[in-house]
């Protein structure tokens, strides 16, 4: 009997030798080995597989979460009492990681389309399962200092869901070639037979997807609304500092048609802006009054709230990146701010012929204004000489007293709930305000305002969705966006997607195919053929066998044979026999 051992071939090939060297620093000689990845080196490549994915999502929710992500700051600032921008580490720890994983991912698929074993190097491991648990912590983390954040993906598929659909269909469909060659060999086990029902699975799904798509843009052009009227959210907080008024000043500039405000009581009865509770963020508080730098804002007085700087914090903590492109003089302006009263607002509100939009903070019920704060912001309207009419406010309370000014309310009613309170302004949360209750809301004449409305895809969302106004930091970007990103009708959305889901189907197919007529040709040679045939058919001058072992061995009874040991004739390889090795 001759037993053999399969032959080693060496080949000079670069690009094989460079892939398998980085990925698993294996730098000799390229050495083809047909046999299967250990399970441990499987698990592995599934490891980096699901870390792949992971930043795919994580990298895919900070994209969309830029519009929130002064909200991001602001709500780390509650949690710790001091102000950083902890978006910047987080996003180059994202974009480094996603682009190590995705690196090596390429060289694994290289590494299978070659036929090559997956083993990867020791750093290698160690740099995946770093990532992989850096990500699932920073996942946990945003969950609990910003779990509502969560609810921008599902907004955002209005947006992107046709496009994600069609990268998601061009990938499954490349992954057919590998799928198909490893489903289509001889021997056929029950894990094969999984992958190929998961495939299946998948394929299908993805073909019916768009039948659960919610796209507002996906509509008639001559249905589309007028554009939404952009509110300056605390002013234009981008280019100056939030409630100031240099900060309404370039709302204003910058096309705002309204402008908001976050209105605090002081303890002598004076509305002034702020947003926070202290004034530890926004002015020099800690400098002028450090014994009371974590009091309540409303218990100072008018007095000492005018002595505060409230511009120098802007250009010291930069919280939008935006201080490098001011001028001289406006970084001058910006450095003399003082804290605005809610007269000085609406006077210029008046002046720009504008409305204001005021979300009023009670004061704690110790408060000595707790009872009559009411009373003093209609005072301020009234000496600030506006029309009620273009004043709007939240919370929606006392509306018996209120007469002449306009009232919204800040949560998500049922319909029977605002015809009951007689309510026709909603002030809404963009994660609330669906595309089917704004609808709703329309069709029965009550207004909808939402808010934080930062980058244009959302802008464009909501513009299709038929909302009349949206209030944003940035009016400056929103601006730029005369016409809304993109905008397809139904039917030539239903063609694009038939026409994808048909060509994907055709490729698989042929793919499927195509790998069947593969492995059915080698399938009728020898183990060694087999396990030569994927190396490109190269001259025998190119090709060193380096090293070969045959052991012959007699069984007990004594049998002798001629047997002769043969490999396909056209391939250039030697043919070996009892008697001895010819070429």
């Amino acid at each position: 009997m001759v037993k053999h051992q399969p032959l080693q071939v060496y080949e000079k090939q670069v690009f094989v030798s460079f892939v398998t060297g980085i990925y698993g620093c294996r730098w000799k000689r390229y050495q083809r080995s047909q046999d299967n990845s250990s399970r441990w080196e499987c698990t592995w490549f599934f490891l980096l597989c699901s870390s792949f994915l992971l930043l795919v999502f994580w990298t895919y929710f900070w994209l969309l979460a830029q519009n929130d992500f002064n909200e991001f700051n602001w709500s780390v600032y509650n949690r710790s009492g001091e102000w950083r921008d902890e978006t910047i580490p987080i996003l180059a720890s994202t974009t480094v990681g996603f682009s190590y994983i995705t690196f090596l991912l390429i060289l694994a698929l290289f590494h299978i389309s070659l036929g090559q074993q997956l083993n990867l190097y020791w750093v290698h491991k160690i740099g995946v399962l770093a990532t992989l648990l850096t990500t699932i912590s920073g996942v946990v983390s945003v969950d609990d200092i910003w779990g509502d954040e969560w609810d921008i993906l599902l907004v955002s598929l209005q947006s992107t869901a046709p496009f994600l659909h069609i990268g998601a269909l061009a990938t499954v469909t490349a992954i057919s070639w590998i799928v198909a060659g490893y489903v289509v060999r001889r021997n056929t086990n029950n894990f094969q037979v999984m992958v190929l029902l998961i495939y299946i699975i998948v394929l299908l799904s993805l073909y019916l997807a768009p039948f659960t798509f919610t796209c507002p843009c996906i509509m008639d052009r001559h249905s589309l609304r007028p554009r939404p009227d952009v509110i300056g959210r605390r002013g234009a907080p981008m280019l100056a500092p939030e409630n100031t008024m240099v900060s309404f000043n370039r709302a204003l500039q910058h096309g705002a048609s309204s402008l908001e405000a976050d209105v605090t009581i002081s303890v002598d009865g004076v509305p002034f802006l702020m947003r926070d509770r202290t004034l530890r963020r926004t002015t020099d508080v800690n400098k002028v009054f450090p014994a009371r730098q974590f009091e309540d804002a409303s218990f100072f007085n008018w007095t000492e709230i005018r002595s505060l700087n409230a511009g120098q914090w802007f250009l010291e903590s930069d919280p939008y990146w935006t201080v490098e492109g001011l001028t001289m003089r406006d970084r001058g302006r910006i450095g003399n701010q003082t804290v605005c009263s809610l007269v000085e607002m609406l006077r210029l509100v008046a002046r720009a012929n504008s409305s204001a939009l005021l979300n009023v903070h009670k004061p704690p019920a110790e408060h000595p204004r707790s009872r009559s704060w009411f009373m003093d912001t209609l005072w301020a309207v009234q000496k600030a000489g506006i029309s009620p009419k273009r004043v709007t406010w939240t919370p929606d309370t006392d509306r018996g007293r209120v007469r002449g000014l306009q009232q919204s309310v800040n949560e998500k009613l049922s319909m029977e709930e605002i015809r009951k309170r007689g309510i026709t302004s909603l002030t809404l949360h963009y994660s609330k305000a669906s595309h089917k209750d704004i609808q709703e809301y329309l069709a029965n004449n009550v207004s909808v305002t939402v808010y934080p409305v930062n980058e244009p895809w959302l802008y464009s969302i909501l513009w299709c969705s038929g909302v009349s106004s949206v209030s944003s930091d940035a009016p400056q970007v929103l601006r730029k966006v005369p016409y809304p990103i993109w905008l397809m009708s139904q039917n030539a959305y239903s063609f694009i997607w038939i026409t994808s889901d048909l060509v994907s189907l055709a490729i698989v197919i042929g793919i499927f195919c195509f790998q069947k007529w593969r492995i059915s040709g080698m399938q009728n040679c020898n183990p060694e053929q087999i396990m030569l045939s994927a190396v490109a058919r190269r001259s025998s001058q190119e090709v060193n066998i380096m090293k070969e072992k045959l052991i012959f061995s007699e069984l007990n009874n004594g049998l002798s044979s001629t047997e002769e040991l043969s490999l396909c004739p056209d391939n250039g390889y030697a043919t070996y026999s009892h008697g001895g090795l010819s070429r």
